[in-house]
Formats: structure tokens, C-alpha cells, sequence
């Protein structure tokens, strides 16, 4: 009884914070990046991947959205990325994965070099990094940081 209790509690927070899926709509998470280290982009391509194929095999669309600021933003730049062919092949691969760069980061470099931040052509700029991944969270997504 207690538990059926606590059950039902916690499905109702689910629903009126907006944690819980709306009828049709898949997983999504918010993966986050703020490293210029190629094992820790890979491994959150290697995240984005397995959450996709995971949901996929259960009938299931996941929903991922890279977010890069600070050091992070050299995974999305065409001139530094040292997995920029492997974003190209899973954006043509997966639909249903985003990658935002902060736009923030991206003025700051500019700032400092004096020089344009070439972006992939698969990077969407967000105003702030940091505030899209709180959005994300407001909006339902899971929060994962490799």
C-alpha cells in the first residue's frame, strides 16, 4: 500500500515537472562538454551512439544534444575538431542528434585571436552554453557528462 502510495507521488512530480515522456515522445538527453580532450569527445559520441542504438532496439526515438563551451567547443570547430568526420557521418547516420556550440565561448575566442571560429556545419551556436544545458534539463532531458 505504502509503496503503490509512493508510486503514485512520484508519477505525479514526474508529470507536473515535466520529467516524465509525453505520449510519442522518446528519451533525450543532454550530453555536455567542456573538454579539448579527443577521449572525452569520443567517448561522448561513443554515449550519444549507444543511447540512440539502446532506444532504437526498444522501438524508441532518443533524442541527444551535444553541448560544447569552454575547451569543449574544439569538438564543433572545422579548423581544431579531431572528430569532426565522425560528427559529419553520425549527423547523415542519426537524425535525432543536435550539436550545440556556445556562442559565448565562440566571442570570447574571437575576441581574444582577433580571428573568425569556424564552426562544423553540423554546430547550431546557442547563446550560452551553460544556460542550454539548464533549458535542456527544464525541457525533460537527462544530463550526462563523460
Amino acid at each position: 500500500m505504502i509503496r503503490r502510495a509512493f508510486l503514485g507521488a512520484a508519477l505525479a512530480v514526474m508529470a507536473t515537472t515535466g520529467m516524465g515522456l509525453a505520449a510519442g515522445e522518446g528519451p533525450k538527453v543532454a550530453i555536455h562538454v567542456d573538454q579539448d580532450d579527443p577521449a572525452t569527445m569520443n567517448m561522448a559520441l561513443n554515449n550519444a551512439v549507444n543511447i540512440i542504438k539502446h532506444y532504437q532496439s526498444l522501438g524508441q526515438t532518443a533524442t541527444v544534444e551535444i553541448v560544447t563551451y569552454g575547451l569543449g567547443l574544439t569538438m564543433l570547430r572545422k579548423d581544431l575538431s579531431p572528430v569532426a568526420s565522425r560528427i559529419a557521418d553520425l549527423s547523415l547516420q542519426h537524425e535525432t542528434i543536435r550539436f550545440s556550440a556556445c556562442l559565448n565561448t565562440v566571442e570570447s575566442i574571437r575576441q581574444r585571436t582577433q580571428k573568425d571560429v569556424p564552426l562544423l556545419d553540423e554546430a547550431e551556436t546557442v547563446p550560452s552554453g551553460a544556460v542550454r544545458l539548464m533549458e535542456l534539463q527544464y525541457e525533460g532531458y537527462a544530463y550526462l557528462r563523460p
